[in-house]
């Protein structure tokens, strides 16, 4: 069968997250998105955790569902199937190798609740995972890795967002120039990579290192309002054996991703937000990396990092089928000529999920005919969006990107 899966989020317990991030609310906004599996995040908090297992049920296949009497009353009225969930946590490792300070996030996954309960315990000795959903921990990486592999031999680790400049195994700024660099010995365990907002399979393909791993996309969502900004296509059994063996080539299960365009994502460029610089890569080098307003070194984006380690100039395109989209809202957003959290984008967004289907569905499937039947100007937007006839304007430095679908 075929379905969407959302494996990076994060709970109410993590910092700078909102307060609505509850298994009740995932599992409505999951319906109101058409994600049919999502992460849990923040399972090895023992806050969070101690709510997953108050809140859901396994379902017999290594994923769970949210027990029936906590679902939200509208939940029904977006999907007839519940969400199911996959126990994750994101994990960040900040320690010291090779004279350099490394600042790594890593995701780790495991289809048991035991599972989880021996991780928190193997943590614990390490440092505090109680004040932050995501803890911040001295652990290496590699060392990580090996907790997880020996709890359980279907639990595993996929290292986060890999190009984000500050905490990422390949980040321009504390990272290193390899998969193999960071995970050592026990490197032949990984075998799928996270791409993050600010790049997109086709960029990924110039490195041929990278061919050997699943390029997998989630959203790393602080609200529910942002599940499924990306996300992955599966067609498969919907449990967690089937899921793994898509993601190892085992099967042909995993299609490909939902993708924000690059330009979007908040580390894409070169630059310095709070002096207004906003860089190419060779603009970049012509100023050695150097900030033209105050002098200081430049956070080097995505971009800049893939040009780096690419071995790639030409490239066929992306082994995997990608869509690249902007959140509902923020077409709606635009075409109103209002902010996406406004009353008015909240009532178009609801009339149009009650009409036409789940939000991933009218972006990505649903016939611009039956669009034009509800909002003829919004068929135009998706069009461009589908077409990729969009007006980009590049994120730095933490700040986003833009996207524009009408001219």
């Amino acid at each position: 069968m075929k379905f969407i899966a959302d494996l990076h989020i994060h709970s109410r317990f993590s910092i700078a997250t909102s307060s609505q991030l509850t298994p009740p609310m995932l599992d409505l906004w999951g319906r109101k998105k058409g994600i049919g599996v999502v992460g849990t995040g923040d399972a090895t908090h023992p806050g969070w955790f101690a709510e997953l297992k108050d809140s859901l049920v396994p379902f017999g296949n290594g994923l769970f569902r949210l027990k029936p009497s906590l679902r939200h009353k509208e939940a029904a009225s977006y999907a007839s199937e519940p969400v199911s969930f996959i126990l994750s946590a994101e994990i960040s490792c900040i320690y010291k190798r090779d004279g350099k300070v490394r600042k790594v996030h890593n995701l780790v996954f495991a289809p048991r609740i035991s599972d989880f309960s021996k991780i928190q315990c193997d943590l614990e000795k390490v440092g505090n995972i109680r004040s932050d959903g995501r803890p911040i921990l001295g652990l290496d990486s590699r060392d990580l890795l090996e907790i997880v592999l020996n709890v359980n031999e279907d639990a595993f680790l996929v290292p986060a967002h890999i190009w984000t400049p500050w905490f990422s195994v390949l980040g321009s700024k504390s990272g290193f120039d390899t998969i193999e660099e960071c995970y050592g010995d026990l490197s032949r365990h990984i075998f799928a990579v996270e791409t993050g907002l600010s790049s997109d399979p086709a960029m990924n393909a110039k490195c041929s290192f990278l061919d050997r791993y699943a390029l997998v996309s989630n959203s790393d969502a602080h609200s529910p309002e942002n599940l499924g900004r990306e996300a992955n296509l599966f067609d498969t059994e919907m449990s967690y054996e089937s899921i793994v063996k898509a993601l190892k080539g085992k099967s042909k299960g995993f299609l490909g991703t939902i993708e924000y365009f690059p330009e979007e994502g908040k580390y894409h460029l070169d630059g310095h937000r709070k002096c207004g610089v906003c860089l190419e890569p060779h603009e970049t080098k012509r100023l050695k990396g150097i900030c033209s307003v105050c002098g200081k070194p430049l956070t080097l984006g995505v971009l800049n990092r893939v040009t780096q380690l690419a071995d790639r100039k030409e490239i066929d395109g992306a082994r995997k089928k990608f869509y690249s989209m902007t959140p509902l809202r923020n077409v709606l957003a635009e075409m109103l000529g209002v902010k996406p959290g406004s009353k008015k984008v909240t009532e178009q967004y609801e009339r149009l999920l009650k009409a036409l289907g789940s939000e991933l569905e009218i972006l990505i499937e649903v016939p611009l005919e039956e669009i034009a039947s509800v909002d003829t100007l919004l068929s135009e937007g998706i069009r461009n969006l589908r077409r990729g006839e969009v007006q980009l304007g590049g994120g730095y430095d933490g700040e986003y990107g833009s996207v524009r679908v009408y001219e």
